[in-house]
């Protein structure tokens, strides 16, 4: 670990060895998803969601006249459920097809490995880079992705900003300390005033750096970023981090690499962020909402209409935790990032 003395850890630094340092991070070195991970995704909930994506994309291609070419990447490909039930649908629509180009940017070789087995029957490929440069308008997905990356936290305390770091004075337990920081100097750097109206701060400097790489993209060959995270649109950031085990919250600092670090994405950043870089926000809603403009109802009823009640009983179950505002429904927002000139409201 890079430390500031040799007690002190940038929190962002803390939680990038305890997820990707090479091996022996969480996401380096296992399959987290599913049943008997630690944490589960909309696409292994139900193949319902990613079918409900396909025809967002092929609907956003058409409204961008039908290129010769369309690329889609995958940001972050999980156990690459979502490409998988995507390509088994854009078969049905051989015109999309044919355009079609599939990329997953991945950084777990662990995951890739899983990825490239389960992809095999399709043509796709996998970045190593958001700076590789390849033609043709790009749709980003980002579906649990930006919620993944490592975080710096800021809090006041009598008009004076500090930054939160990880002492490991202790090795056996670790605690917060707060040190004194130069929000300033940070701000001129992103040229975002981050620190505005509020008492608290979370901000991914990885988050900022890849937006700035996609949007470049979408600027100079056209296209889009949908966003599908947790998180929430007030102006006031708050506390979110956590860690997940097993499908359940635990202490941060317990079980190193171990768990999942996680945190709710704050919307109005993001979209302070690529107005920045001169994009613009289609609007962003609910999961509940943009699945539900889509068809994701009526498509459950047509999949399900002749099967036994067991069956049916399970899409509905499945689609019950994709929707519900307890479930995944409202914590769950969709945001579409396109250039200042597309108009696409399709889900919105």
């Amino acid at each position: 670990m890079k430390l500031i003395n040799k007690n002190y850890i940038a929190l962002d630094k803390f939680i990038n060895e305890a997820l990707y340092k090479k091996k022996s991070g969480f996401y380096m070195k296992k399959n987290p998803i599913g049943k008997y991970g630690d944490f589960i995704t909309a696409p292994n909930i139900s193949i319902l969601f990613s079918e409900m994506i396909a025809v967002w994309a092929i609907s956003f291609w058409e409204k961008l006249n039908l290129p010769k070419k369309i690329n889609i990447i995958e940001l972050g490909g999980g156990n690459g459920e979502m490409i998988y039930q995507m390509a088994l649908s854009f078969k049905n629509f051989p015109h999309f097809n044919k355009a079609c180009n599939f990329f997953i940017f991945e950084k777990s070789p662990f995951l890739k490995k899983i990825q490239k087995q389960k992809l095999k029957e399709f043509n796709i490929k996998w970045l190593d880079s958001l700076e590789t440069n390849f033609k043709g308008p790009k749709i980003f997905l980002a579906n649990e992705f930006f919620d993944s990356l490592p975080i710096k936290q800021f809090l006041k305390k009598n008009g004076e900003w500090f930054e939160r770091y990880i002492d490991l004075s202790n090795k056996n337990s670790p605690i917060f300390k707060e040190i004194k920081s130069d929000i300033n100097k940070i701000e001129k750097k992103i040229g975002i005033k981050i620190s505005k109206n509020q008492k608290f701060i979370e901000y991914s400097p990885l988050c900022f750096s890849y937006l700035k790489k996609i949007s470049k993209h979408i600027k100079n060959e056209n296209g889009g970023l949908l966003i599908i995270d947790y998180g929430y649109l007030e102006n006031q950031m708050r506390n979110t981090l956590k860690a997940i085990k097993k499908h359940k919250k635990i202490n941060i600092f317990s079980k190193f690499s171990e768990t999942d670090i996680t945190y709710n994405i704050n919307f109005n950043l993001i979209k302070q962020i690529i107005n920045k870089f001169k994009l613009k926000s289609q609007g962003i809603t609910t999961q509940r909402n943009f699945l539900t403009k889509l068809g994701i109802k009526e498509r459950a009823e047509i999949i399900s209409k002749n099967l036994p009640f067991s069956k049916k009983s399970d899409i509905y179950f499945r689609l019950k935790r994709l929707i519900d505002k307890n479930e995944m429904g409202e914590l769950f927002k969709v945001m579409l990032v396109t250039n200042k000139k597309t108009n696409f409201k399709i889900g919105f």
